[in-house]
């Protein structure tokens, strides 16, 4: 066996380590569970770095208040965080452009599945750390084992817990080194135990929903499992890049050949027994061989094998060769399996013919002595007659069109040898028998290429009965007088029928390979033409012209709404025109889209449906549903294309199609996200440079009309009804004057530049600060406070929380009647395994309008009586900007019988300072 590396794969691979070489290299340090010391291993590994004076800098390192592993920090230079607005607070996210100025050689990336705040460049964290890789800088980061996409559930389904951060399987593959790091679970709970995983109150609380015991067990073998595979794909590309050739099984793993032959399902079951047996992994193969020519019957044989083998937990490949021992061998090695599962060959006319070669276990024993070689007997159960009617519609429609054809190549066979002989015929005479021989050989090679095997079989029979019975003494007899003519008609009969062989071979072959090579063009020019599209309809109508192409069909698109109902989607064009599908149904499409697999025609799912309906599947979400119909000219043929596209090379080229469009579909729908982010946070920009502007022009003089008013309502010069007046212009001024403080202070939040100056406060002092500050409007009300007596202090910037207070009761007095009391209420509760100090302030009034809870605390919003009361609408949106830049909550509680509205917020109680020595 020729053992020379493929100059292809040479050249793949070359092309390959340029792309590695320009990329930088990504190590992921990866665990089971949180706290096993992921961050602290990455750490100890940048500071070895670090010591042999690499460069390396911490983009973001989540230390979560450890100690020993904030320790681990000194020396490495940080990264400033970028903040980024986000619901009126101010969120930090790991600044890429930052890391791509700065171009360290080695730059730490703390949790690989974390999720971007919305407007940020990239949706997820593992795409800014991809573009780092692009630009050539080497990336540290860590990742837990329930973060794997197709993991996801799996661990769900484990603790209960189902994550929704997730990075893609091909991230973790395609990384180049992965250290796992793995404790006992015991030693795990230990840690939890002694707080150095969560906080005392929240490690309480994981310790009785995800950090048990059981979980942790499973989810580290999970872990190692999912590592061991990453390992042996290791292995196998090493293999491969070197050439070679020799097994190294550090894994048992067995290959199961299928035939197409009736009686298979012993085969894949005895295999599927025997992998559970040795627990290994099982693959089932199905070999093409291009010099046979499967029927229908037989190619839905073998689809169906393979679904059953699927259904048995094997991997499935369906792959060509022109030897079938050689294929076998070669995908063994290929994906370093050590054991081999064939069926016993039947006894008969093959076997006797296969003798000089030897039988398919006799050449695999000869050739590959590494592997182990098991032969199954197969099913002794034939194919009975009733079950040959009960064929499916295609294997009719294929035998039908089968017919067609033989009729037409036996009428081109009999014409091609009646043309020949007639020229022949003509010529006689003047043409030595040899070169008349050469004239059938020329009619037999070209019926072989336009009608196949069968036809040229029968043309080179007719060829050697008509030179005989034309050109052979006697004349116009089958008898023949020389016995040298008579090796002279063997000979011809031979080469006739090899010829006719050969040609037909070649010609299936060479069709198969435009075939492939059309497809593989289509989805070239698919890719270049998607990648450089700016609007859906034009992706839409790319996909749609080069699938007709490709498969000969007509395609309808389904895509989703706001609320993820699917719309079908016209084409731009007259719905009239090529290649769009009518008649589709919305109700299977919509399932697909929600369960995110195949159904309708073909498939195992709705097969009565009238198309074939795929999901859009792309890196984060399904993007829509394809409707697929094979446009034929016959209902024989509509079935033929349809059976056909079952098989999976075909439904595989499918789905790849499918991906490309809906990554496309993706990509400009990021791209509309970005740009309507971009012209969001220009206008919130613009209005609050607007309002900032606004303020600091008229606060001078609104301070000077107040200053004036207060003056002339002290003059006692003046009657008592200008004294009046002059109050009144000085007491709107002072409204005025609050408004835009509002508008200043909502600008300034908005902006960032509030820095907080947190100091510890009573909350008792912070509400007397605001009750007097509001004493004139506090005028004829009662102030009622259940304030705890035991209140912690709160670590809070003084002036900001007085703020929120004021406003608060100051909203209060304005929606609620006249003398009416209002209560403030504050006390300590348990939230999420935390403490927090919760605030209430309540009235009597008419409380928020139902549909106005969700929106009270957005900026200029208002209640009901917009005309009669004054303001507008920034108190309760500075209250939530405030309370959320300390990491508290505020809401609107629910409204009871009798009782106005309340507005509650939390904030963290810290833990407190220790009393000053005396």
């Amino acid at each position: 066996m020729d053992q020379r590396p493929d100059p292809d794969d040479l050249l793949e691979r070359v092309m390959r380590d340029e792309e590695r070489q320009a990329r930088g290299r990504l190590k992921i340090f990866f665990g089971f569970s949180a706290g096993v010391g992921k961050t602290f291993a990455m750490l100890e590994a940048a500071q070895a770095l670090a010591g042999q004076d690499v460069d390396v800098i911490a983009g973001v390192v989540e230390t979560h208040g450890r100690a020993e592993t904030e320790a681990q920090l000194a020396g490495i230079a940080r990264l400033p965080m970028r903040m980024v607005a986000y619901r009126n607070r101010q969120l930090p996210e790991f600044d890429l452009d930052a890391a791509l100025e700065r171009r360290p050689g080695v730059i730490l990336v703390d949790e690989l599945a974390h999720s971007n705040v919305p407007g940020s460049r990239h949706a997820k964290r593992w795409q800014d750390i991809d573009e780092l890789l692009r630009a050539g800088i080497d990336v540290y980061t860590t990742l837990n084992v329930q973060h794997i996409e197709s993991l996801n559930d799996v661990v769900g389904q484990i603790t209960g817990i189902r994550v929704f951060e997730t990075v893609p399987d091909h991230v973790f593959d395609e990384a180049d080194d992965v250290k796992l790091v793995d404790i006992p679970p015991d030693e795990l709970l230990a840690r939890l135990q002694q707080g150095k995983v969560y906080l005392p109150q929240q490690a309480e609380k994981a310790g009785r929903n995800f950090f048990r015991k059981g979980n942790l067990i499973a989810l580290r073998e999970i872990a190692l499992r999912r590592t061991a595979d990453r390992v042996d794909a290791d292995m196998r590309q090493y293999r491969a890049d070197r050439s070679i050739a020799q097994l190294w099984q550090a894994r048992e793993r067995i290959v199961v050949a299928i035939g197409s032959g009736v009686g298979e399902e012993r085969l894949i079951r005895e295999g599927a027994r025997l992998a559970a047996k040795l627990q290994a992994e099982w693959l089932a193969v199905h070999v093409d061989l291009p010099r046979q020519r499967q029927a229908m019957a037989s190619r839905e044989r073998v689809v169906a094998y393979l679904k059953l083998a699927q259904s048995l937990g094997a991997e499935t490949a369906s792959i060509s060769g022109e030897e079938l021992a050689a294929a076998l061998l070669q995908f063994a090695r290929s994906r370093n399996a050590g054991k081999l599962v064939i069926g016993q060959q039947s006894r008969g006319l093959r076997q006797l013919l296969q003798w000089p070669r030897g039988s398919l276990a006799q050449r695999i024993a000869a050739a590959g002595g590494e592997i182990d070689l098991y032969t199954i007997a197969r099913s002794r159960t034939r194919e009975q007659p009733e079950q040959r009617s009960t064929d499916s519609a295609a294997s009719a429609a294929e035998a039908l069109l089968t017919r067609r054809r033989r009729t037409r190549g036996t009428l081109w066979a009999v014409a091609s040898c009646a043309a020949t002989t007639t020229l022949a015929f003509l010529l006689d005479g003047k043409l030595h028998p040899a070169n008349v021989i050469m004239l059938y050989l020329v009619g037999v090679m070209l019926v072989a290429m336009r009608h196949g095997r069968a036809a040229s079989a029968l043309v080179s029979v007719l060829s050697v009965i008509s030179f005989d019975f034309f050109f052979v003494d006697p004349r116009f007899s089958i008898t023949v007088s020389d016995a040298q003519y008579l090796l002279t008609l063997a000979v011809m009969l031979a080469v006739s029928l090899f010829i006719s062989s050969l040609t037909a071979r070649l010609r299936r072959q060479a069709s198969v390979a435009m075939q492939r090579e059309a497809r593989a063009a289509n989805l070239y020019m698919l890719g270049k033409e998607l990648s450089a599209l700016l609007t859906l309809d034009q992706i839409l109508e790319i996909g749609r012209r080069h699938l007709a192409a490709v498969f000969g069909a007509r395609i309808a698109f389904f895509l989703p709404d706001s609320a993820d109902q699917l719309r079908l989607t016209a084409p731009e064009q007259d719905g009239s025109g090529a290649h769009v599908l009518h008649s589709v149904d919305a109700g299977v499409a919509q399932w697909v889209y929600d369960n995110g697999q195949a159904a309708g025609k073909g498939t195992a799912t709705l097969p009565s449906a009238a198309a074939l309906y795929l999901p859009l599947t792309a890196t984060m979400r399904t993007r829509g549903v394809l409707a697929f119909a094979i446009d034929a000219a016959s209902e024989e043929e509509g079935q033929l294309a349809a059976a056909q596209l079952a098989l999976p090379e075909n439904r595989q080229m499918l789905e790849i199609f499918c991906s490309q469009i809906a990554m496309a579909i993706e990509r400009l729908h990021y791209a509309e996200v970005a740009q309507d982010a971009l012209v969001t946070m220009e206008s919130e920009r613009l209005r609050n440079s607007l309002l900032s502007a606004i303020s600091h022009d008229l606060r001078t003089p609104l301070t000077s009309l107040v200053g004036s008013a207060d003056v002339l309502a002290a003059n006692a010069r003046l009657d008592d009804d200008a004294r009046a007046m002059a109050r009144t212009i000085s007491e709107q001024s002072q409204k005025m004057v609050g408004l835009m403080n509002n508008l200043l202070d909502m600008a300034r939040l908005q902006a960032g530049v509030v820095t907080l100056n947190r100091q510890w406060n009573a909350l008792e002092e912070l509400t007397g600060s605001a009750l007097r500050l509001l004493a004139k409007a506090l005028e004829g009300r009662q102030v009622e406070t259940r304030i705890a007596a035991d209140l912690p202090l709160l670590r809070v910037d003084a002036v900001l929380l007085e703020r929120v207070l004021a406003n608060l009761v100051e909203n209060a007095i304005k929606y609620s009647p006249a003398g009416s009391p209002i209560t403030i209420a504050a006390h300590v509760e348990q939230s999420d395994g935390s403490r927090q100090l919760k605030v209430s302030v309540s009235d009597q009034g008419r409380g928020f309008p139902p549909a106005m809870t969700q929106h009270a605390f957005e900026k200029f919003t208002r209640g009901d009586n917009e005309s009669s009361t004054p303001g507008v609408g920034l108190g309760l949106a500075i209250c939530r900007a405030i309370i959320e830049a300390h990491q508290g909550r505020i809401w609107i509680a629910p409204q009871e019988a009798g009782q106005g509205a309340t507005v509650c917020f939390t904030l963290p109680v810290e833990t407190q300072p220790a009393p000053p020595e005396e």
